[in-house]
């Protein structure tokens, strides 16, 4: 062999070797394997919950009770008004009211002198109102 072919040889790829590509096998957990077979993660969207609704009532009498817990019990948050009511009949709407939402996990407020939010356990509220007499209102404005 001349000095130039073994150049020729040394700088060029000849392909003298055969390469042969193996295939390796994955070990895959048991536990992987089962969730392949369960499918794709798929959502429905009717799992999702609308949005909650607040409901303003002012009743006038004791016996608009019930309607009000009808909607506590519906997942609606309700604010109320008992200016309209009497106070023995207020109190005795604000009694049965706290039971309602004890009954559904929720929670009660005092908002005013004579309002009140009712919400059931999927309504979170956050911050507070500060009690003020009507009268130190009345001289602010």
């Amino acid at each position: 062999m001349s000095f130039k072919n073994k150049l020729k040889t040394f700088f060029t790829l000849d392909d003298e070797y055969e390469y042969i590509e193996e295939e390796e096998e994955l070990e895959v957990p048991e536990a992987a394997s089962k969730q392949k077979g369960q499918g794709p993660n798929v959502v429905s969207l009717k799992s999702v919950q609308p949005a909650s609704k607040v409901v303003l009532l002012e009743p006038r009498t004791y016996s608009e009770a019930q309607e009000i817990a009808d909607n506590i019990v519906n997942r609606r948050a309700v604010v109320i008004n008992l200016q309209r009511v009497d106070h023995n009949q207020a109190k005795r709407i604000v009694d049965f009211l706290s039971g309602t939402v004890y009954a559904v996990s929720g929670d009660i407020q005092k908002l005013g002198s004579h309002t009140f939010l009712c919400t059931p356990d999927n309504v979170d509220v956050s911050g507070t109102i500060s009690d003020m007499f009507e009268e130190d209102f009345d001289k602010r404005w």
